[in-house]
């Protein structure tokens, strides 16, 4: 095919391309799910902490978001930097199970039950390695334990591999009360998908589709890499085209990040197969300004939104949120995260599992909460992450709805900070005037970047292995 062609973008609502900003800007930073971010959290939190976090969030009285981890896989999919286990036997499922029912009920035992659930997600691995039977079993264990919405009122999704359902099992999953659906395609071309070791065809996702829509659930999210290898402009203009044909409501389009230092398993990349930096980006650019010009909603980093969707909307009213799922609607919920690697958020603790399935089951069978590590939130803590959420989900921050919440005085508490924006300020990303900040277009894909300079555990001697931004 020729190669797609470049237009200016000229949507409110998208970020404006500048290659000689992003190339000044571009650098490593977190991600943001969480703030202070993993790399904070220690092996320091007590049972009191987490008995008094827990008092405190039944106070509050929040409704709760609940996260299930299944971190199994049937295949490895080679650019993975996931917490998974690659096995092709499925009767591994069973005693891991088994410990994620259990640690339910422990958790179940020390929070009010009644609070309702607003927002229920499983992730992995793959959630949908569970035969139907034992995701009903999974679904029915919850709502033992947990106040799940019964009117289909609650934002219910999962994470599903195309190849590992059927349109069967999606009905299924929406009788179960799944209502929306996050799947992966990472790509659609043959070459890409021999290189990365994971298939899903066109014709398997538009059959599911089709039945996603039949069975009415709510909300259909997609997936996609770019920088893969085999990956070119034209490669991952087809496959996106094939995704628009499929009109999903959401979209994620992630950058993949290759530290085989990191995560061994991406050592059966061949590295000569990436492509170059800058191809990257022009993939990125296309991406951004076809995605404008078919009427989606560039919501931030790499998410993006019919501008009907519940995040668009979200978003347009001042309500959008984001944890350890990426964006989100439910934010003001308390996070009870069951299974290996699973991260809470209840309260002012964020509470992290154990990332090995031995260590898990070890504690689990000890009658322990399975808690490896955390974090516990001071009030600096508290005041930079509203700032910092602020900017990531709204792109902008009134100083006065800060100074109202906190009892502080903007400019004098982030004198620093602010010191910070003014090169980003004269460079177009930013403006700052006596109400508050503003993310201008140049600025909305540099955004981690300029979280950066609230970020009080990011400093010129940080060592910490994070993504790049772009």
């Amino acid at each position: 095919m020729a190669t797609p062609s470049l237009t200016p973008a000229n949507s409110a609502e998208t970020a404006l391309w500048d290659s000689s900003l992003i190339a000044r800007y571009d650098l490593s930073g977190p991600r943001y799910t969480s703030y202070p971010t993993a790399p904070q959290f220690h092996n320091l939190i007590s049972d009191q902490d987490i008995s008094g976090a827990l008092a405190r969030s039944d106070n509050a009285a929040r409704p709760l978001s609940i996260y299930c981890h299944i971190p199994f896989c049937n295949t490895v999919c080679y650019y993975c930097a996931c917490n998974k286990v690659i096995t092709a036997d499925k009767s591994k499922s069973i005693p891991y199970l088994e410990r994620l029912f259990k640690e339910m009920a422990m958790m179940a035992t020390r929070i009010d039950r009644h609070r309702p659930v607003d927002q229920l997600h499983w992730g992995g691995g793959t959630p949908t390695y569970l035969s139907l039977e034992q995701m009903a079993a999974l679904m029915q264990e919850t709502r033992k334990h947990f106040n799940l919405h019964t009117d289909d009122s609650g934002e219910y999704a999962l994470e599903i591999h195309p190849a590992s359902v059927t349109p069967e099992t999606l009905k299924g999953l929406r009788a179960l009360g799944f209502n929306r659906l996050s799947i992966g395609i990472q790509d659609f071309d043959p070459a890409v998908q021999k290189a990365v070791n994971r298939f899903n065809s066109v014709e398997e996702v538009s059959s599911l589709i089709k039945q996603a829509r039949n069975s009415a659930y709510h909300s259909i999210s997609m997936d996609l890499i770019y920088g893969l290898p085999k990956q070119s402009l034209n490669s991952i203009a087809s496959t996106l085209e094939a995704v628009i044909r499929l009109s999903p409501d959401r979209l994620s389009v992630f950058n993949y990040a290759h530290m085989p230092h990191l995560f061994k398993v991406q050592k059966q990349i061949d590295e000569t197969a990436l492509p170059s930096a800058n191809a990257k980006l022009d993939m990125l650019h296309y991406i951004i300004e076809r995605l404008d010009n078919e009427g989606y909603v560039y919501i931030g980093m790499d998410h993006f939104a019919k501008p009907g969707d519940e995040l668009a909307r979200a978003q347009a009213e001042g309500k959008l949120h984001r944890n350890f799922q990426g964006y989100a609607t439910h934010g003001h919920c308390d996070l009870l995260a069951f299974g290996v690697s699973a991260i809470s958020q209840i309260d002012n603790l964020y509470l992290q599992n154990h990332k090995q399935l031995n260590h898990y089951y070890q504690a689990l069978d000890q009658n322990l909460a399975p808690i490896a590590k955390g974090f516990a939130m001071s009030q600096d803590d508290h005041i930079r992450k509203a700032v910092i959420m602020d900017l990531i989900c709204q792109f902008q921050v009134t100083f006065s709805d800060i100074e109202q919440a906190f009892g502080i005085e903007f400019k004098h508490y982030f004198k620093q900070a602010l010191v910070q924006l003014i090169s980003m300020e004269k460079d177009g990303l930013l403006r700052v005037d006596n109400q508050g900040i503003r993310v201008l277009a140049k600025g909305r894909l540099l955004i981690r970047r300029i979280c950066m300079a609230f970020d009080a555990y990011i400093t010129p001697e940080t060592k910490q292995s994070f993504s790049k931004i772009i």
